[in-house]
């Protein structure tokens, strides 16, 4: 079987990358997603030792002003995939993707160098910017291959590859502290984009012909765009998985006070956090597997319903009987979960009309939900008071939020199998 015939059997629309079986292309995608992920939950175990170190504890700032060590690294991470996305379309996706991993080891090894809480901010920014462009270029190869329900199916394999990243990287950072100042953190995030940029200029081959290229004019760029926000399902889409994954992104950052100051489980948090990402790795290789039979649609809004009401009840419980952390996991795990059903084919759906657009409609969504989610995820993780109740009571309030963006883009309808 040739390598075009070999495409159509694993539901690509080009020829598969030329010597990669699929399983290598898989790993390679999750590698470079999974520099997001290890960036952010590497340091959980780390940040009160970092805010300490770098003089925040010092200055007399509240606890919560921790969390900005990884929302400095989010914001830096969201906007600038607005300038990659069309350099990606004009030049490819190879240049653009070296750039942006060299940039992230550089910014890496400045982190080490940091002396001052503010400074560390202003690196993990540059951090974020660089990965954003691999963020990007991966997204666009996908979609340079993939459509539909096939996108979405292979997303998921990826998803539940990358899921392996949360579910140790803060196990790897509490090894790290045991064995090494929280600097050690970095040099891992150094060696992994290294490992990742030497992994991509050897096996990953261009998937954007030459022909396929666009203009750098300001005029087509901007026309680009236009089409990215007329699309009605590609925009809506997109800021309903803005809104929803605040929740994640609150969770995240507010996840070590948790289950250190709630919970009292400060000593064993790697453990309870490698358990939550283990059920939303479940969820996405799960949707993997059912989404080319049920439909995109009908699966993520069954998740949808599920992630409000298993908030809905936690946030009640609490309120009723107080926190209790064996109610509280596996309510929270279930609702977690539930983002392994959503994220994969929610980007499915907004990418799916943009195919000729691939690079900007990647950096579109990929702004959309990066600056939407983290700001409302700031904004929910700074209302942390000793209690759950304020994350719970947001996830709930957010699954609404994007349920409503979801029935105007559907006009009223929702479960269709299309």
């Amino acid at each position: 079987m040739d390598g075009s015939e070999a495409g159509k059997a694993d539901g690509l629309h080009a020829p598969q990358p030329t010597g990669m079986r699929k399983v290598e292309f898989v790993a390679i995608v999750a590698g470079l997603m999974a520099l997001n992920a290890i960036a952010i939950d590497i340091m959980l175990p780390a940040l009160s030792a970092i805010a300490r170190d770098t003089g925040l504890t010092a200055e007399g700032g509240d606890q919560n002003r921790q969390q900005l060590i990884i929302f400095a690294y989010v914001l830096g991470f969201g906007a600038p995939q607005l300038i990659w996305g069309p350099i990606t379309d004009r030049f490819g996706r190879r240049a653009p993707l070296f750039i942006g991993l060299i940039g992230y080891v550089l910014t890496a090894l400045l982190c080490i160098m940091a002396h001052s809480f503010w400074a560390l901010l202003a690196a993990r920014f540059l951090q974020g910017v660089f990965s954003s462009g691999a963020r990007t270029v991966a997204s666009a190869v996908v979609r340079d291959l993939f459509a539909g329900r096939s996108m979405a199916s292979f997303m998921s394999l990826v998803m539940t590859i990358f899921m392996i990243v949360p579910i140790i990287a803060p196990t790897i950072g509490q090894i790290i502290l045991y064995v090494a100042p929280w600097e050690g953190i970095f040099v891992v995030l150094a060696v992994w984009g290294a490992l990742m940029l030497g992994w991509t200029w050897f096996r990953l081959p261009e998937s954007l012909p030459k022909e396929a290229r666009r203009s750098l004019e300001i005029g087509s760029v901007m026309t680009a765009y236009l089409q990215v926000i007329r699309t009605r399902v590609s925009f809506g889409y997109m800021l309903a998985s803005g809104l929803v994954f605040g929740s994640l992104f609150a969770f995240i950052a507010s996840s070590e006070q948790v289950f250190r100051d709630v919970f009292d489980q400060g000593d064993t948090f790697a453990y309870w956090f490698a358990g939550i990402a283990a059920a939303l790795a479940v969820s996405n290789f799960a949707n993997s597997r059912l989404v080319e039979k049920v439909g995109m649609r009908r699966i993520s809004h069954i998740a949808l319903l599920t992630f409000m009401l298993s908030s809905l009840v936690l946030t009640l419980a609490t309120l009723a009987w107080g926190e209790n952390l064996a109610v509280f996991f596996p309510l929270f795990a279930l609702g977690f979960a539930c983002f392994g059903m959503m994220g994969s084919n929610f980007s499915a759906l907004a990418m799916e009309p943009l195919g000729k657009i691939a690079g900007t409609a990647s950096a579109a969504y990929g702004f959309a939900t990066t600056m939407i989610s983290s700001i409302i995820g700031m904004i929910i993780g700074s209302q942390f008071n000793g209690t759950t109740v304020p994350l719970t009571l947001g996830f709930v309030i957010l699954g609404a939020a994007s349920l409503v963006v979801i029935l105007v883009t559907e006009k009223g309808r929702l479960f269709s199998r299309h």
